[in-house]
């Protein structure tokens, strides 16, 4: 038997993304093995890519098998489905919508617009580039001058921009640094006047100008320093500690001092990295007490330790110093760093040092994920650059603080996730995994009553216009529709697929949230938003098998269907688990289909959970339905309740349904009495005592007879539900009371907190 070398596992569905990176690595494992010959090399992809794939794989060559098919061709079939060509005519659009954000620099400006016209095809790329730079650029000024230049390339252009960035920047550092030196002065001039150096003592002297302090060596006030009560080893005087005595024995301690820089070092105001449990701000103080700069911090968690880190809006990219890194390792063993071959200059254009990259773990306010970040040698701080600012949700206003979000910025920020307009999921389309051992269907139409003849063709316009809807000449399914009267008079329309491909296709596995389990994860919320998605299933393109199997039948022909269609047995297993996957780790937000609840202790924390799910949307090209969208509410209605801060309640509407029910007049009528009052079960005490004259009528050999028992036990459950009758929020701290009961017609139990 000869031995294997190398493993490789089952492709990953989930992550469609990673499948050129898998093949890769599948034909490294055969180079490895030395397989060869075209059967064996397919036999074993076969049997290593996972039973999903290879059913996805049947699917998607059938009537052919997959063993008629190549290596290569079986590679290139599976690619077209999971990493499809992008859409020429969204990519364009997104490249000509792309201007100059806030706080981005003219270079990451025009590297963005360089990715964004990868796929984009111009024939003209240099002219486009050209024109989108200078449409897009946010400096009026320098907008006007290159409107003004005959005869401008993309060059002329760029260089232009990349200049008038700098020498702004330059103007900015010249005025800061005067500033700077003029504050440094004064602030040494009062020391002087205030300092007897024979007279005080180390434990009394203050930090230096540039935030060295006497009693550590450490970058803070003294007052700060936690060695101000030490006891030093050498001279054995308190307030300092050993490396920083001054006294005779100790002399060659004081060398590992931080050096004093002069004013005009271009580390003259970097802060010194603390360890990660300090936090402090670098001032430069003038006349005494008054404060002339003050750096912003931000405390971040960066693979579960607590790091301060300077807000730098000058900054492309956040940098960690050598030091805080070397801290991290220490921590998770698995932090190592890759080459990273661009240039970095500082805000004096003088080269940094840089060691390498990092993907780390960073985690702020609502944020928790993985962010890259440079590491550099030398003395500096820790710098929070602007490539964090978007995930964070940092906005920096002015020079000196953190703008608060607000659910109206959030909302400008986001207003293209509402535009009108059918929304187009940019991940792999939806496959439907149909048995082929089962025949297609092809029924026809069904008739249409004549009052909503007219809306059903105006629908089919519509989703024809869309992209929904293709007409179709010959095709091997065809599906009667059935037509939806919506609240609003429009018509939706579905088909009847339990007559066609219903009954070929596999079950999806994926569960259907409970109601309950979904409302129990409410509890803290007192501002809440929902947000509800436009023609939800309709915003997944499917696969072209897909379209044709999903071939509806009207009465103006047959209409190939391009996105998941209601009706379809998995489409709601397929879009729960999308909504689930791409809301995941957000908390507060309870996704139901295509219905979206936030809660949130405070309207900032709303803003910023609604900003998360909204970027997440934006990035997934999803779109909601304005209208229909009730945002930063006290109480909001959600799955047939109303959720507010006090708990959750019956919706007044269908406690007025359940009070206006006539009294049955067959088993049916009484079943669908009980089941409608069986949805607020819970708010419902001794329910079963109650009920039991109305539940022995539905016995199997029961006779109906309505009488006055009956009519009895009918409106005293009528009475035990009432619209303000309230199920507090679940709250896990608190202690949990099980109580049960029994009687002769049923038996109960009881989950109560304080």
């Amino acid at each position: 038997m000869t031995s294997t070398l190398g493993l490789i596992e089952p492709f990953d569905m989930s992550t469609p993304a990673k499948w050129d990176s898998y093949v890769a690595r599948f034909k490294f494992f055969l180079d490895a093995n030395t397989v060869a010959g075209e059967k064996r090399r397919l036999a074993v992809f076969f049997s290593v890519c996972g039973a999903d794939t290879f059913e996805l794989l049947e699917s998607l060559v059938a009537p052919a098998t997959p063993e008629s098919k190549t290596l290569d061709e079986v590679f290139e079939v599976l690619k077209a489905h999971f990493s499809p060509q992008p859409s020429e005519i969204v990519r364009r659009n997104t490249f000509y919508k792309r201007n100059q954000a806030p706080e981005e620099t003219v270079s990451f400006y025009i590297a963005e617009l360089r990715r964004l016209a990868q796929h984009c095809n111009f024939p003209n790329l240099e002219e486009m580039l050209r024109d989108r730079l200078v449409c897009g650029l946010r400096d009026e000024h320098l907008q006007n001058r290159l409107f003004a230049k005959k005869q401008l390339t993309f060059a002329v252009a760029q260089e232009e921009a990349l200049a008038a960035e700098a020498a702004a920047k330059s103007t900015r550092v010249v005025r800061q640094s005067e500033e700077n030196d003029s504050a440094a002065t004064v602030a040494a001039t009062n020391q002087v006047k205030r300092q007897e150096p024979a007279a005080l003592e180390q434990t009394d002297r203050p930090a230096t100008s540039n935030g060295t302090c006497y009693g550590c060596g450490g970058a803070h006030l003294r007052a700060d320093c936690r060695f101000k009560n030490a006891q030093c080893r050498a001279c054995k005087k308190t307030g300092h500690i050993e490396r920083v005595c001054r006294s005779g024995g100790s002399s060659g301690q004081q060398r590992n001092l931080p050096p004093r820089q002069p004013r005009n070092s271009k580390a003259a105001y970097n802060v010194t990295a603390l360890p990660h449990d300090e936090c402090y701000y670098n001032n430069h103080v003038g006349a005494e007490g008054s404060q002339v700069s003050r750096k912003l911090r931000a405390t971040v968690a960066i693979e579960g330790q607590t790091c301060e880190m300077e807000v730098d809006s000058g900054s492309d990219f956040s940098i960690l110093t050598e030091e805080t890194f070397r801290r991290l390792q220490q921590c998770n063993g698995e932090l190592a760093l890759t080459d990273f071959s661009s240039t970095v200059v500082d805000y004096q254009l003088s080269p940094v040092d840089v060691m390498g990259s990092c993907n780390v773990h960073v985690e702020y306010k609502e944020f928790a994920g993985p962010l890259t970040v440079l590491v550099a040698r030398g003395t500096r701080t820790n710098l929070l650059g602007v490539d964090w600012f978007r995930p964070l949700g940092i906005i920096i206003t002015g020079v000196s603080q953190i703008k608060k979000l607000t659910v109206d910025s959030v909302l400008s920020e986001f207003s293209e996730v509402f535009e009108e307009g059918l929304g187009n999921y940019v991940g792999p389309p939806v496959s439907l995994h149909l048995d082929p051992n089962i025949q297609p269907v092809r029924l026809k139409a069904r008739r249409l009553p004549f009052a909503i003849q007219p809306k059903v063709e105006e629908e089919l316009d519509r989703l024809v216009q869309q992209g929904v809807l293709e007409p179709v000449t010959q095709p091997m399914w065809e599906t009667p529709i059935v037509t939806v009267l919506k609240s609003n008079g429009d018509v939706r329309i579905c088909g009847d697929y339990k007559s066609t491909i219903n009954k070929a296709l596999k079950q999806h596995p994926y569960p259907i949230p409970v109601v309950s389990q979904l409302l129990s994860s409410l509890s803290g919320g007192k501002c809440f938003a929902k947000l509800d998605l436009a023609q939800a299933y309709q915003q997944l393109s499917v696969d072209e098998a897909s379209a044709d199997a999903q071939t509806i039948a009207t009465h103006r022909g047959a209409y190939r269907v391009k996105r998941l269609q209601y009706g379809i047995s998995s489409a709601p297993g397929i879009f729960q688990m999308l909504m689930d996957g791409l809301l995941k780790n957000i908390p507060g937000v309870v996704p139901y289909f295509d219905d979206i609840l936030i809660a949130a202790a405070t309207q900032e924390e709303l803003a910023s959970r609604l900003r998360e799910v909204l970027q997440r949307f934006k990035d997934a090209g999803l779109r909601v339905k304005k209208e229909k969208c009730v945002i930063n509410v006290p109480e909001v209605e959600f799955l047939g309740f109303r959720v507010s801060a006090a708990g959750i309640l019956p919706t007044g509407r269908k406690v007025a349904a359940i009070h206006e029910a006539p009294p049955p007049k067959n088993k049916q009528e009484l079943q669908a009495f009980l089941g409608l009052l069986n949805f607020y079960h819970s708010f419902l005490k001794g329910k079963a005592t109650v009920a039991e004259p109305l539940h022995h009528l539905l016995d199997a050999k029961a006779v109906w007879a309505w009488g006055t028992r009956q009519q009895k036990a009918f409106d005293a459950l009528k009475s035990l539900l009432s619209s303000d009758t309230v199920l507090t929020h679940y709250d896990p701290t608190k202690p949990v009371v099980l109580t049960c009961d029994a009687s002769p017609v049923g038996i109960g139990q009881c989950l109560a907190t304080d």
